[in-house]
C-alpha cells in the first residue's frame, strides 16, 4: 500500500511481536523500519507483509490521524478518495479508498475498521487498530479494480516523548492483471511511504496543536489572556 491503509494495503494482522526466520519471514528492509515478508501459503501469489520501527511523532496524534480516515485523501500517498460509508457501536466504521497508481489501472477497497483498544487519557497504554474486506458494502465501480482480500493492523505504543513505536502488518494483493515488475511494489517503497506519511501528518496535527495554544494564551504559553 503505498498508502494506509495505500498501494494495496491488505492486510493480516494481528499481533504485535516479533519475527523471525523461523516462522518464514524474509528480512528485505532493516534502519529506521524493519520489513519483512513472507508468502502466505493459504492465498497464492499473495505475500505478507511486517513493518516495526519508531515514528518521530507522538503517539496521541498518530492515533488521531488512523483513526481520522476522511482525510487520508489529503496527505495519503495515491489515495484519491476516501469516505465512511457507516459507523457502529465503539467506533467501528464500513470505509471506501479509491487508489490511482503510476501504470497499472486504479483500485479500491472498502473495509471494516475496528479500533480494538485506545490509548487512556493521559497517553499511555496502547492503540491497535485492525480492519477486514467488507465488499458486500458497496457495489464494483466500472473501470476500478476492486482488491478483495483486504486484513491488518497497527499497533501503536509509546516510546519516549514524543517518539511513537509501531507495527503495521499487511499481505499484499495487486488484483488484476499487472507487470511483473510491479508485483512486489507494496514491500518496500510503499511501506516506507506511508509510514512517512503517517508521521508527517501527525507532526502536523502536533505543531497547529501547539500554535492553538499559544493564540489562546496570548503565545506565551501562560494563561488565556482576558476577554
Amino acid at each position: 500500500m503505498r498508502g494506509l491503509p495505500g498501494l494495496a494495503v491488505l492486510v493480516v494482522a494481528l499481533v504485535a511481536g516479533g519475527a523471525g526466520a523461523e516462522d518464514g519471514w524474509e528480512q528485505v528492509a532493516d534502519g529506521e523500519v524493519t520489513i519483512r515478508v513472507r508468502e502466505r501459503a493459504d492465498i497464492p501469489g499473495c505475500r505478507e507483509v511486517w513493518a516495526e520501527g519508531v515514528m518521530d511523532a507522538g503517539v496521541q496524534d498518530v492515533q488521531s490521524v488512523l483513526r481520522d480516515h476522511e482525510s487520508f485523501r489529503q496527505w495519503m500517498p495515491y489515495v484519491t478518495e476516501s469516505r465512511v460509508l457507516s459507523t457502529g457501536p465503539e467506533g467501528t466504521r464500513v470505509t471506501y479508498t479509491k487508489l490511482e497508481l503510476p501504470v497499472i489501472s486504479n483500485r479500491d477497497y472498502v473495509v471494516r475498521v475496528v479500533d480494538e483498544q485506545l490509548l487512556e487519557e493521559d497517553g499511555t497504554g496502547t492503540f491497535r487498530q485492525t480492519w477486514a474486506a467488507d465488499n458486500q458494502a458497496l457495489p464494483e465501480q466500472k473501470g476500478v479494480v476492486r482488491l478483495r482480500r483486504n486484513e491488518g493492523s497497527w499497533v501503536i505504543t509509546p516510546r519516549g516523548e514524543g517518539k511513537a513505536h509501531f507495527v503495521y502488518r499487511f499481505t499484499v494483493e495487486t488484483g488484476g492483471s499487472i507487470p511483473g515488475f510491479l508485483a512486489g511494489f507494496g514491500q518496500k517503497d510503499a511501506v516506507m511511504d506511508t509510514v512517512h506519511a503517517v508521521e508527517k501528518r501527525a507532526r502536523k496535527l502536533a505543531s497547529a496543536r501547539v500554535a492553538a495554544s499559544q493564540t489562546a494564551t496570548g503565545g506565551t504559553g501562560g494563561s488565556p489572556r482576558p476577554l
